[in-house]
């Protein structure tokens, strides 16, 4: 299944195929001299021979990323750049960044800003990855203040998705990454939403048939959106369900207690239960919203977090736009508005609500 994806930018390819990871090369521009390959040691263990082998012609070095949100900073970023140097890159130089959703924002990033622009091809080996991070050219490293607020627009060559990778995904990662799947059905589709809902024991089985086709549908989703508003001038914030909400409790636990789909698992039923306050959600469908989610597997304890914090956080988010923050709310499953009007007492007894459930 291939999804195109057209840009100002550029118009590339997300392909979802098994085994696709040894076609890397194919989508290297013949001007390429050498390739960077940016991954995580335990994922290059697994999946470094299946990428060395598609790059066996080409001059190639691998750089690891040490990992984890807490490392998501402009100083791995240098070191990661410095790395480079010293193996000889220079402008007709490419990256392919090999890894989950962390690894593909810091190694797009760093294509972003390597010598002012190089290449960089997506590679992502988790779920998460593969419907979100990976499509789209966001790429950015976070600040002790919030998540991707340093970053650009740097659209990739191609995306390559296996769904043969996901085989050896923890069971965690692996649900984190359906709660971004689930983002796509209540944000766009209806029908993704009831297949997800319907079809629970045959995705959280990893059939194969059920799996590529929720993760092709997902990065349709994407791609139109992405195809409408590159640099999310309007619809493509529609993508940002949940993230508000999640990306403030990510910061606020240290980006250490929560995976980032977890966080936003929480973070659309705090998006739920807000739209539901404001009398733009049926109870109803804000009730089938936070079942879906709940049914994929639990958050992790919430016990200890001040929701006052919490609506403090919202504050230094990217799509707060002089002093008022902007939320992606349900209007009903399949369709959402973007507001700034909001009542801050509706806000905080979400935050308050979705905490204690």
């Amino acid at each position: 299944m291939i999804h195109e994806v057209r840009t100002g930018q550029r118009t590339y390819k997300a392909i979802i195929e098994r085994a696709c990871i040894a076609r890397a090369a194919e989508f290297l521009p013949p001007k390429v001299s050498r390739v960077f390959v940016v991954s995580e040691e335990p994922i290059w263990n697994l999946y470094g021979e299946q990428v060395a082998g598609a790059l066996r012609d080409r001059d190639h070095h691998v750089i690891f990323f040490p990992g984890g949100e807490v490392n998501k900073r402009l100083a791995a970023l240098e070191a990661l750049a410095e790395q480079m140097v010293a193996r000889g890159a220079d402008r007709a130089s490419a990256i392919i960044a090999v890894g989950g959703g962390i690894v593909n924002d810091v190694g797009g990033f760093l294509a972003a800003v390597f010598m002012r622009g190089i290449p960089v091809i997506q590679v992502p080996t988790t779920l998460l990855a593969q419907v979100d991070a990976s499509v789209g050219g966001k790429t950015g490293v976070n600040l002790c203040s919030g998540k991707n607020l340093i970053g650009s627009f740097h659209q990739p060559l191609a995306v390559l998705i296996d769904p043969l990778v996901l085989a050896s995904l923890p069971d965690r990662e692996y649900r984190a990454g359906l709660f971004e799947i689930i983002k796509c059905g209540i944000i766009a589709d209806a029908g993704l939403f009831a297949s997800l809902r319907d079809l629970k024991d045959g995705v959280l089985a990893r059939d194969g048939a059920i799996l590529e086709r929720v993760i092709s549908e997902s990065v349709r989703i994407k791609a139109e959106v992405v195809s409408a508003d590159e640099k999310e001038g309007g619809l493509r914030r529609i993508l940002n369900f949940g993230h508000t909400f999640g990306h403030a409790l990510e910061a606020e636990t240290g980006y250490e207690r929560f995976l980032h789909g977890e966080a936003v698992g929480w973070g659309m039923k705090a998006a739920a239960e807000l739209s539901r306050l404001e009398g733009i959600l049926p109870a109803g469908e804000a009730r089938e919203i936070g079942a879906c989610i709940d049914s994929y597997g639990s958050i992790p304890p919430l016990e200890g977090i001040d929701p006052g914090r919490i609506a403090a956080r919202l504050r230094s988010d990217k799509k707060t736009v002089h002093g008022r923050t902007h939320f992606v709310l349900a209007e009903r499953i399949g369709a959402t508005r973007i507001t700034a009007d909001v009542s801050d007492a509706n806000v905080l007894a979400a935050i308050r609500s979705s905490l204690a459930a």
